[in-house]
């Protein structure tokens, strides 16, 4: 009988540092850029240290996806409840160092198969949250739910903030202006309803 590998607590402080570093990697060179030797060099430790919090290379990208999720889902609930959900999501949507990272592990997972399931299935809890905050809210922004569904906002949210961040990452900027101009225009309608509505 094999006894279990013994590996270092989650609240350590050379665990996080590790993330950390981790994390600075994917943002600055890329998931390829990630290894036990060079998180080893960048934390000032030895490549033995990284197995011991991470025994293998995807337990250490797991573990960065999970902690920045797990930060993503309470942010998320925070925009949802507040008093422009709408502007709130399209901003935390279209901020570039969270996006950036988002499509690092994208990337990742067409060679992994064990982040693709993970991120699939924090995709799922995420759209299940939103669509149960959001549901509450349109009525509040002036928009009617049976024409533009909480599903539909979000994808469309989603897809048009990922578009923006992938052009612009490779310095495609034609019609970025315009268009987020009218993402300005609509918001600030949806939050003049929402804003009326309230009114006493």
């Amino acid at each position: 009988m094999t006894t279990p590998r013994r590996t270092g607590t989650e609240s350590s402080k050379t665990r996080a540092l590790l993330l950390d570093v981790t994390e600075r990697l994917m943002r600055n060179e890329g998931y390829a850029a990630v290894s036990s030797r060079s998180v080893a060099n960048a934390a000032g430790v030895t490549p033995a240290l990284i197995h011991y919090y991470f025994p293998t290379l995807d337990d250490l990208f797991l573990a960065l996806f999970r902690r920045g999720a797990e930060k993503n889902l309470e942010r998320q609930r925070r925009v949802l409840t507040s008093p422009q959900p709408l502007r709130g999501l399209w901003e935390s949507s279209i901020e570039p160092t969270g996006t950036s990272l988002l499509t690092e592990f994208m990337a990742l997972a067409n060679h992994r198969k064990s982040i693709r399931q993970e991120i699939a299935e924090y995709a799922k809890q995420f759209r299940r949250l939103q669509t149960e905050l959001l549901a509450s809210r349109l009525e509040e922004c002036g928009i009617d739910p049976t024409q533009v569904s909480p599903t539909v906002a979000l994808f469309m949210i989603g897809v048009v903030s990922r578009g923006f961040v992938a052009e612009d990452m490779l310095g495609i900027t034609d019609g970025h202006t315009e268009a987020l101009a009218l993402v300005e225009r609509l918001l600030q309608r949806f939050e003049t309803s929402a804003e009326a509505g309230s009114e006493p």
